[in-house]
Parts: structure tokens; sequence; C-alpha cells
């Protein structure tokens, strides 16, 4: 064998594709939501917060500030649509699936550009990666049903 193939023995490592700066940019605002949700601070705290982190420059800063200062301001509405569709007050949810829930509903709302069926995706996955066993399932559910109430003209489409 050449010293340039791969071994049969040993397959070449299948590499994850990088995050795109939208994900980060999730993962970013779910982490400031987490602390805004536990501890009350300030949404400007937080920002300053968590631009410290390493990987911010690599996120989609523009999204990332829609999102964390969006979610923060609108709280009390997003969790009043969440709330017909969860089994129990958003007060009583984990904080990482109610943080995962707000910004779900924010980006079904808000961010036009951004499909439903990839609005719930994403949350989903943030759920997979930061939340408990089944999080993701409810995550899921809860926000098909938002989707509905948020979005009805593309979800009516989408489902003919």
């Amino acid at each position: 064998m050449s010293a340039t193939s791969p071994s049969p023995a040993r397959p070449a490592a299948k590499r994850s594709a990088p995050k795109s700066a939208r994900r980060r940019s999730r993962e970013l605002a779910l982490q400031g939501l987490y602390e805004w949700l536990i501890s009350g601070a300030e949404a400007g705290t937080i920002d300053a917060h968590m631009r410290e982190q390493g990987d911010f420059e690599r996120s989609d800063q523009a999204h990332f500030d829609a999102l964390l200062h969006g979610c923060i301001a609108e709280a009390a509405d997003l969790d009043s649509v969440l709330g017909a569709h969860v089994d129990r007050p958003t007060t009583e949810l984990s904080p990482v699936e109610h943080a995962v829930l707000l910004i779900g509903a924010y980006e079904l709302k808000h961010c036009l550009d951004v499909p439903y069926k990839v609005a719930i995706n994403e949350a989903v996955e943030l759920a997979k990666s930061f939340g408990g066993t089944d999080g993701h399932k409810y995550v899921n559910g809860v926000l098909d049903k938002a989707a509905l109430v948020l979005r009805p003209a593309e979800t009516s489409a989408a489902r003919r």
C-alpha cells in the first residue's frame, strides 16, 4: 500500500461539519438566556459576558443580538404563545428547555427568512446538545404546535 492511501484497518476519520455562524449565535443566545432565567441579570450584563466567549467572533452577531435581546424583551409575549402548548407553566420548565423554546418561538415569530421547519429543527438540535434526555421531543412538539399559530400560511402550505 502506498503511504497516501488509508489503511483498511483504520478508515479515514469522519469529520463533523463546522458549526454555522447562525448555529453559534443560537448557542450563545441559549447560554445567555439560561443565565438570565437563572440569575435575572440585566440584558446588557449578560450580553457583555457572552461577547467575552472565545468563539463569539465566529457567530452571526446580528442574529445573536436579535435572539438574546428580543427573547428577553418579549419573554412575556413569547411565554403566552408557548403557554397554550405546554403542559405546565413555562416558569416550571427546565431553564434550558425554556430558553430553547423562547429562541424557537422568537425565530418563528420574527425571523421569517428562516423556514419554520428550520427554526424548529435548530431548536431541537439545541435541546439535544444542552437539554435533558428527551427534552428535544418536548421542544419539537411544543414548537410544532406554536408554528401553526405563528406561521399559519407557511405551515398550512407545507401540510397540503
